[in-house]
């Protein structure tokens, strides 16, 4: 955590830490929302926009600080609407989400009742989104560190592990699940999002060159492929819950993230191809037990 935080690895640290610096707390009083689709610190004071864009590209959420809307890349709340009802309650449960971005959804696990809310992240950018957020709710059950999947050591004990949207860029992804495996108690639960492709490519489909101009994806498999991995990884009673093909209104160019987006991957002739002719993304979810 140390070297992450080191000026001499990134550029942008000084400007990071020079505006998380000028964010100020939520007056007195505010209580924040954080069951609903916006992340709301649940104050009603102005905020300086220039400020928080320096943060920019914002990727997860929305959020809702004083009365400005944080409109992201990702509707994250659409995917978390389609996994909740399908995962057991999180009253009261200790929750680590693995590659979690700027931890959007570790709000929500607080907001379903999470006694602890853990996110690993290695990219500093999302780290700091997490902080200036944090600054404006300073719960104390949540926390997110700039370290990756293999910070994870046995024995963590946590009774719900997510991992959303990390599997398909892994190049062993029996490493990855062993990982979530051991991050759980017996009898805790996995939940994981990932890449899949129809069983019409095969159980094992290999893109050429990019994927939707992604260049780390090495091989999606099909959902009983899947399966099938959860299960030689040790996870019992695995069954999956949704499949959804993601549209350019669940991720979207806004002003808060100015890049590129879905539209600009897919083949404007035929969005069910990505442009490269590839079948157009569709995120499975699963869940499972240790």
């Amino acid at each position: 955590m140390e070297a992450a935080f080191d000026p001499a690895v990134n550029g942008h640290l000084p400007a990071w830490r020079e505006a998380h610096a000028e964010i100020k707390a939520p007056p007195s009083g505010s209580v924040p929302r954080l069951d609903e689709s916006l992340v709301w610190d649940g104050a009603f004071d102005s905020q300086d926009a220039e400020l928080w864009q320096t943060f920019h590209p914002w990727r997860k959420g929305p959020y809702w600080i004083g009365e400005m809307e944080i409109d992201t890349e990702w509707r994250s709340d659409w995917k978390w609407d389609r996994l909740v009802q399908a995962i057991g309650p999180l009253a009261g449960r200790s929750c680590l989400d693995v590659g979690c971005g700027n931890g959007y959804h570790l709000w929500r696990m607080l907001g379903a009742g999470a006694r602890l809310a853990v996110g690993l992240d290695p990219f500093l950018l999302y780290v700091y989104q997490f902080m200036a957020v944090q600054k404006r709710i300073p719960l104390p059950a949540i926390r997110l560190f700039p370290l990756g999947a293999e910070a994870i050591r046995p024995g963590l004990g946590f009774d719900t592990t997510f991992s959303m949207g990390v599997l398909s860029h892994c190049r062993d992804h029996a490493a990855h699940l062993q990982l979530l495996h051991q991050s759980l108690r017996p009898g805790g639960q996995l939940v994981l999002e990932s890449l899949t492709v129809p069983a019409s490519c095969g159980p094992l489909f290999h893109p050429e060159g990019r994927y939707a101009q992604m260049r780390n994806i090495h091989a999606l498999p099909d959902v009983p492929t899947l399966t099938q991995w959860l299960e030689a990884s040790g996870f019992k009673a695995v069954r999956h819950v949704d499949t959804t093909r993601t549209t350019t209104d669940e991720q979207r160019a806004t002003e808060w993230m100015r890049f590129y987006s879905l539209q600009n991957y897919l083949n404007p002739n035929d969005t069910s191809l990505t442009i490269e002719g590839h079948p157009a993304p569709c995120r499975s979810l699963f869940v499972a037990i240790r």
